[in-house]
């Protein structure tokens, strides 16, 4: 497994995002840094893929384990799974011919972080 930062938390620095987008505006450098992972997940077969791997049993899927879930062609999944990991969103280990998928916790901790709408902004 790469020991890189990942792409999201390195153009976006988690500290600085802690806050709901209900409590303060985004800067415009947090929002840069943002918007490639919010427009990853706007294709359905990206978040699809998302969920699949992270609710996987162990929180980790084989690349073969993801392919009969769509109707679609291995490089069109591995083109969206490349994606996903280009934004920091899953970690990917290849192991012998397989490639396994992990969902980043901690990119999607602050992206949860930053849409959660405490019940009191809510009204």
């Amino acid at each position: 497994m790469s020991k890189q930062l990942l792409p999201l938390l390195e153009r976006t620095r988690a500290a600085d995002c802690h806050v709901p987008l209900v409590a303060e505006p985004l800067t415009a450098d947090q929002a840069e840094g943002l918007a490639p992972a919010f427009k990853a997940l706007g294709d359905p077969v990206r978040l699809r893929l998302l969920s699949l791997i992270a609710s996987h049993e162990g929180g980790e899927a084989c690349v073969c384990d993801l392919t009969d879930a769509f109707d679609l062609k291995a490089p069109t999944i591995s083109h969206h799974l490349k994606v996903l990991k280009a934004t920091g969103l899953v970690t990917a280990d290849r192991r012998g011919t397989w490639v396994y998928y992990r969902a980043e916790r901690a990119a999607l901790d602050l992206l949860s972080g930053l849409l959660a709408a405490p019940a009191e902004a809510a009204a």
